[in-house]
């Protein structure tokens, strides 16, 4: 009797435990993805580069910044979650420094710190600019070919936060040179405050030439050409087709001159053609470089003449920014997340700027359920996740084209419809927002619009190469010509995709906007030159 009851209880323990086992592994928590959405520190020079892949915020910090005692000013996490870091905490930025967010699982992200100094270090009698190398603490200056490494003179110095002393001195200090085979060094100790000591070495090398070219980009009708020469003298470029046996000057015009480097951006040149180029410096002349030009490629679609629609039933239409017959074009929208509750807010119009052929009107409206800003954009729409959309952003392109023209007109609505987290929007007017990227990605940027899954298009992408954009809050009566010079961030990168979004509302990816905001688009185009 007793082993049974000793078996009862036993089986009873052994099925309660399985029970809270199985109550334990059958409760289910979502899974929401938590991030830093904003942060400003103290000496915190423009935005934070927040990376949602890394998890990582990266600040940069002015140079006189103790980065051992740096106060958060701003700090925004997704809403909800909880964080190991707030407002006015005072944290070490000398190494990476671990944030860990928390709603359901934890998340840690790394906060990174960018300390920007402004760096120089220039030698009598020296040849173009000198190369400081800030993770090998070296920094490099070239003489002309008679300097005499006893005669080594120190013109500017400057390797640490302003302030910083130099082998113990606030001035330009005497540097004890030790000579080698084909180079001079010394060593400098710098020091700021309590807080920075590096140790650096300069070298200096003597050169055969007075001249230097580095660098030749062609892109379509431009070339950007860089050279290096010895300040002073008469410094620039001559360029030539390989075709050709007479060599042309650089017009001064086109030069940019920095001390002993100097940059040339050279409009008019023909497309897909081979050039030669070389830098002068007095009688000296440099390498000579070769570089093709590219061909003027136009946006496909651009002109929005081309449209097809599909009747959904119940009175929905979707329209789609490519000619029948056609699986997909190389311009998209939301209609088909739209058109899943109500109809196309993109539409082709007969109302153009110059009264022939289409345009597309692109107008925000609140459907049933949220607010669904009009667009229109070079990529693909992939599917409707519920009520959010995942889209593709970008097409195949190479060229480097200088701007986007085309011709708008736009109707500003007073913001009434957003979400809890744009809510301080309502009652401002709504703004128009196009804009334009080139990039080196290797695939489409991918865009998802769920909150809890956010991924949204970023102009400080390290990927992008070029970037414009247009932004109105006031209305446009009539078409007016939209004209956006491309910055480029770099002259020698070439891109793979072409990024061109438009949209009625700035904020809709948030669903947020004014409803009834249109904008207008006609006869999109691409330039490739200056001055054109």
């Amino acid at each position: 009797m007793v082993m049974r009851i000793i078996y009862n209880l036993s089986l009873s323990a052994v099925i309660v435990c399985l029970l809270q086992s199985c109550i334990k592994n059958d409760i289910g928590y979502p899974q929401i993805a938590l991030s830093i959405i904003e942060m400003q520190v103290t000496g915190q020079q423009g935005n934070a580069v927040i990376s949602e892949e890394n998890r990582t915020v990266t600040l940069n910090i002015e140079e006189t910044q103790d980065l051992k005692k740096v106060q958060v000013t701003a700090f925004t996490v997704t809403e909800g979650a909880e964080s190991t870091l707030a407002v006015n905490d005072i944290i070490d930025l000398t190494s990476p420094y671990k944030v860990t967010l928390s709603l359901y699982q934890n998340y840690q992200w790394s906060i990174l710190a960018k300390r920007n100094i402004d760096r120089t270090y220039k030698l009598q009698n020296q040849v173009g600019v000198s190369d400081i190398n800030e993770e090998q603490r070296l920094a490099v200056a070239y003489v002309t070919k008679d300097t005499k490494w006893k005669e080594l003179q120190l013109l500017e110095l400057k390797l640490g936060p302003v302030g910083a002393t130099y082998n113990g001195s606030t001035e330009i200090p005497s540097l004890n040179w030790t000579v080698y085979s084909n180079y001079a060094s010394a060593k400098i100790l710098v020091k700021y405050k309590d807080s920075f000591e590096e140790e650096w070495e300069v070298r200096a090398y003597r050169k055969d030439k007075n001249a230097e070219t580095k660098q030749a980009d062609g892109w379509v009708n431009v070339a950007w050409l860089y050279g290096e020469g010895l300040e002073g003298e008469d410094n620039g470029f001559e360029i030539r087709e390989t075709s050709a046996l007479e060599w042309q000057k650089v017009d001064k015009s086109y030069i940019t001159f920095d001390g002993a480097a100097f940059t040339a951006c050279v409009p008019h040149l023909k497309a897909e053609t081979e050039y030669i180029c070389r830098a002068y410096s007095g009688t000296d002349y440099g390498t000579e470089l070769s570089f093709t030009t590219g061909k003027a490629v136009e946006i496909p679609g651009g002109l929005f003449e081309d449209w097809s629609k599909e009747d959904k039933g119940n009175n929905k239409i979707l329209w789609k920014p490519w000619a029948e017959g056609m699986e997909k074009g190389y311009w998209d929208t939301g209609n088909k997340g739209a058109t899943t509750v109500g109809t196309s807010n993109t539409i082709p119009v007969f109302d153009t700027w110059n009264g022939s052929g289409k345009a597309a009107q692109l107008k925000s409206v609140y459907i049933v359920l949220k607010f669904a800003a009009g667009n229109l954009f070079v990529g693909d729409y992939l599917r409707t996740d519920v009520t959010d959309g995942v889209l593709s952003f970008g097409k195949p392109f190479t060229e480097r084209p200088t701007r986007l023209k085309g011709h708008i007109k736009y109707t500003s609505v007073i913001i009434d419809k957003s979400t809890s987290e744009f809510s301080y929007l309502k009652g401002r007017p709504d703004s128009c927002y196009i804009y334009v990227a080139l990039g080196d990605w290797d695939e489409p940027v991918e865009i998802r619009t769920k909150k809890s899954e956010r991924k949204l298009f970023d102009k400080n992408d390290p990927n992008i190469i070029a970037y414009a954009e247009f932004i109105s809050g006031k209305t446009i009566p009539q078409y007016t010509e939209l004209d956006l010079p491309l910055v480029y961030r770099s002259t020698s990168r070439v891109p793979k995709y072409l990024v061109l979004v438009c949209t009625a509302s700035k904020y809709g990816d948030y669903f947020t906007g004014g409803d009834g905001s249109t904008l207008w688009v006609d006869d999109f185009s691409l330039k490739y030159d200056y001055d054109d």
